[in-house]
């Protein structure tokens, strides 16, 4: 155990954010258990919530006291890529590299938010400014840093839309969040695909149907459940396309 230098500000366009809230998420497990090439000695989060507690000479939207969400990717907002609303591959963040982001491998020198404070970079573009029921809702906001975009775009991927049956295969974080999603959008029908009971029962939550079964098995009960004619659209990974092509569904992999 070491104790590292506070975050402080090192650029006109900085905050200072004192971190109130930050998610572990599973790409953080892959660097801690030496999966990337991420550094030794450095810390993870990437999924940051918190209140700002100073600002530098160029930010003009961000305010002291302001409570914001931070997006995992860091973006300058101004790169042509970043202009063109493509973020995650920002061309200024990380030299040499499209994309940045907080404490994360092959993603810049950024520190990371599980710690006291953190710097943001070009604040103005990267502090979502939260409302004033942040502190009552702080869980609930954290999840737009990383986990709620990242399901929400995997139905944006599959092409789902009002009036849609979706299939989700998987009930981890990212697709809770995506049957959460695809709830929010008006799906007519969210069937939710795994073997887990625990995670099935907080789909249910959500308003999911659940279909606790793999491969055929699962087809054929997704199968049953639309009168034999299969969802729209589904979510799913390289394991289970080729179950899903059977039930002549649209397949978009899960990111």
């Amino acid at each position: 155990m070491k104790t590292l230098p506070d975050a402080r500000i090192v650029k006109p366009t900085d905050v200072l954010v004192n971190i109130t809230t930050t998610n572990i998420c599973g790409s953080d497990l892959h660097m801690y258990e030496g999966r990337t090439s991420f550094e030794p000695g450095r810390t993870f989060g990437h999924e940051n919530l918190g209140r700002v507690v100073e600002i530098s000479s160029a930010v003009e939207r961000v305010k002291i006291g302001d409570y914001v969400c931070l997006p995992f990717n860091i973006g300058c907002g101004f790169c042509e890529n970043c202009e063109r609303g493509l973020t995650v591959f920002c061309l200024t963040a990380n030299p040499g590299a499209a994309g940045a982001g907080y404490g994360f491998a092959e993603m810049g020198p950024w520190d990371s938010g599980q710690a006291e404070s953190l710097r943001v970079p070009y604040a103005d573009s990267n502090c979502l400014m939260l409302p004033e029921n942040a502190t009552e809702k702080e869980d609930d906001y954290v999840m737009l840093s990383d986990i709620f975009p990242t399901g929400w775009h995997a139905t944006e991927l599959a092409g789902s839309r009002p009036g849609d049956s979706v299939a989700i295969y998987g009930t981890g974080p990212v697709g809770l969040m995506a049957a959460h999603a695809a709830v929010i959008k008006g799906a007519s029908q969210v069937l939710v695909v795994d073997t887990h009971p625990d995670r099935l029962a907080l789909a249910e939550k959500l308003g999911a149907t659940t279909v606790n079964a793999v491969g055929e098995a699962a087809v054929q009960k997704i199968l049953d459940l639309t009168d034999g004619r299969g969802t729209d659209c589904v979510g799913v990974n390289a394991l289970v396309i080729s179950a899903s092509i059977h039930m002549g569904m649209k397949i978009t992999p899960r990111p």
